[in-house]
């Protein structure tokens, strides 16, 4: 079987799941090889009491990536990017996806740009142009949160944000109602496709999501990296490739803290290891509805 290789920079902690520690096995166990740059080392996530680390500068990103240069090891079928705290970082991060797309034109950007959630921001606000003018456009697969949508741009369309660039963007939470009712969260796709007889259409699909009452951390990075795996065996379905994500044991994981109690950031940890078989077998649980538009 052909080589399949990502290059994933992301953050990474130490215990629990989020990031680098979010993707990379999921991605392993589904036959991909993957090359992880930390953009940041923290103890466990921030969303913990207490929380210790390193945040890896532009001038170390550089001095990784040439090491890897030097050693002509430097060829990817896909990138996958998420968090970074840095302007410099950033950039650097910009110039080493346009060096691999140049070497392989057929390379796949998954950005997953994780400016905020639940109203705040993670990062400084002078990565929002960063993200806007220049890694955006970048991209050939976006997801953005409801959050994260709402600060790279003002309106509520997906086709704006495929005017940037990506011809993929999937919007992993909204505050649209679900017309399942207040017990479901809508997650939106959009996916630019060349059908058979050479038109060119927008397929766009809607998910009904049933919510779970908790905060879960990890699962936008889980998201991507499954997204990408499932792009490569289904490049022109979105639909499959947005429901054949996730791992299980969120319910379960709340019932550990015992009745009436409020589970801590430990007991909210993804149960990736025990979720490999969904992995790498995944039941569909989650049925979208598609409507395909001409594009202009």
């Amino acid at each position: 079987m052909q080589e399949r290789r990502v290059l994933s920079i992301q953050s990474h902690v130490v215990r629990g799941y989020v990031g680098n520690k979010s993707a990379v096995f999921p991605l392993q166990v589904l036959g991909f090889e993957v090359d992880s740059i930390n953009s940041v080392q923290f103890s466990n996530h921030t969303g913990y009491a207490h929380w210790k680390g390193q945040v890896l500068t532009a001038e170390e990103l550089n001095v990784l990536y040439e090491g890897i240069k030097l050693n002509n090891v430097h060829h990817y079928d896909y990138i996958l990017t998420g968090y970074s705290r840095d302007t410099s970082f950033l950039e650097t991060v910009v110039d080493i996806i346009k060096e691999l797309k140049t070497a392989n034109p057929d390379l796949v950007y998954v950005c997953d740009p994780v400016l905020g959630d639940q109203g705040a921001m993670y990062v400084p606000e002078n990565l929002l142009p960063i993200y806007k003018t220049k890694v955006v456009p970048l991209a050939d697969i976006l997801t953005p949160n409801q959050f994260e949508r709402k600060r790279l741009t003002a309106r509520r369309v997906m086709d704006l944000l495929h005017d940037m660039g990506p011809e993929t963007v999937v919007l992993t939470s909204t505050d649209l109602r679900s017309k399942r009712g207040g017990g479901f969260l809508v997650a939106l796709g959009s996916q630019k496709i060349k059908k058979a007889d050479g038109t060119r259409v927008s397929q766009k699909i809607w998910m009904d999501i049933p919510k779970v009452d908790a905060v879960f951390v990890g699962t936008g990075d889980l998201f991507a990296a499954m997204l990408l795996a499932w792009t490569h065996h289904h490049p022109t379905d979105l639909k499959v490739r947005a429901a054949a994500v996730g791992p299980r044991g969120a319910r379960r994981r709340l019932t550990t803290a015992g009745p009436g109690k409020k589970p801590s950031p430990a007991q909210l940890e993804l149960r990736m290891v025990q979720s490999k078989a969904d992995i790498e077998n995944p039941t569909i649980v989650v049925q979208a509805e598609v409507l395909e538009t001409p594009l202009h």
